[in-house]
């Protein structure tokens, strides 16, 4: 299956609860949320402009040879890319930034989509495998939206009313726009579309509301642990337009990501980058609070049919001249080995399959 029960991560504190009365104490960041010598290891550079890809013109033929050209070297040499004019209406963007409103309730409220021990649908955290383990300074609600028959409606929120109708059409409004762009990804890569989207199917979609919430010592947090996505391709939007995404390059540093106005940040994630037989780039990623400005974001993973084999195309180990670079693995196993590891010290789960 896609989206593995995960065995169970330990419950921990509500970290919105925590920052609305730590932030106004004057006292220490509670141990368990320090990576102080964590963030401040590596040099982190502000303003990074990512590649834009213009959707419009990939799919307009009189300038679609040239922006393939353009999505090619943003997978191939940064693993990221703003993606603009994608079509997607202005209210629907307008009506699934209401998630915000969902982190407006009180608590209670909000523990009525509460995560079920074994399972990471719902609202908490995840990724916790033990009590000594360092935190991350945020909250988040995970829903499967895709197909429509996985879903669970319990961890669905019901407040505010227009939310669940919000979601909905956002989720169908993000699979069409990465339909288009696999089928693009397909034709830089050099295979047919086919070969490409019959790993999809009806294009499993997961979606992960994150909150983070302003801390006044935000340099001895962190929001999100450095990680790569296990999905294939990520759809990020800002729900509001705070900053705190940062990848890493290959310098070794971390760079500050400047989101666009209306734009989605897109991202390469580790199964795309194994069916590419690593032309395509998954980068690690993770992200930084503001001291003073909450910080809300929605990304929607996009992965592969869970009885499905994930490793290089053929085709593409045929012309790489050098073999495949990863193995070839069940995709349930790949996920669940996902979900099994800890995520708090940079696990480089694509290391597993290396060849």
């Amino acid at each position: 299956m896609a989206h593995p029960k995960t065995g169970g991560y330990l419950p921990v504190p509500n970290v919105q609860a925590l920052a609305q009365t730590w932030n106004g104490s004057g006292e220490l960041v509670p141990d368990r949320y320090v990576r102080t010598e964590e963030a401040a290891a590596d040099e982190v550079v502000a303003r990074c402009e990512l590649p834009v890809v213009d959707l419009g013109r990939l799919l307009d033929p009189r300038s679609s040879k040239e922006q393939l050209v353009n999505l090619g070297y943003a997978c191939q040499h940064w693993g990221y890319f703003q993606l603009i004019n994608h079509g997607v209406p202005e209210e629907v963007i307008r009506d699934v930034r209401d998630l915000a409103e969902f982190f407006r309730l009180p608590l209670e409220a909000k523990k009525a989509c509460a995560q079920l021990p074994d399972d990471i649908q719902g609202y908490g955290q995840g990724f916790v495998f033990s009590e000594t383990q360092k935190l991350d300074w945020a909250d988040m609600i995970y829903l499967k939206l895709r197909p429509v028959e996985s879903r669970s409606m319990r961890f669905w929120p019901a407040q505010p009313p227009s939310l669940r109708g919000s979601v909905d059409r956002f989720s169908a409004a993000a699979a069409e726009v990465t339909a288009s762009l696999l089928r693009f990804m397909a034709a830089d890569m050099g295979v047919q579309p086919e070969r490409l989207l019959e790993k999809f199917g009806a294009q499993p979609q997961t979606m992960k509301v994150t909150y983070y919430p302003p801390c006044r010592l935000a340099g001895d947090v962190l929001g999100l642990s450095p990680h790569t996505d296990a999905c294939a391709l990520t759809l990020l939007l800002h729900v509001n337009e705070v900053p705190g995404l940062q990848i890493r390059r290959d310098d070794g540093k971390w760079h500050a990501v400047e989101p666009l106005e209306g734009a989605f940040v897109v991202n390469v994630g580790d199964t795309l980058e194994m069916l590419s037989n690593g032309k395509y780039k998954s980068v690690e990623h993770r992200v930084a609070v503001h001291p003073d400005e909450e910080r809300i974001s929605a990304a929607m993973f996009h992965q592969l049919l869970p009885n499905t084999t994930v490793g290089p195309l053929p085709e593409l180990v045929k012309g790489s001249g050098g073999g495949a670079r990863y193995r070839s693995v069940d995709y349930a196993d790949f996920m669940k080995q996902f979900f099994s590891e800890r995520h708090d010290k940079g696990v480089r789960h694509l290391d597993h399959y290396r060849m």
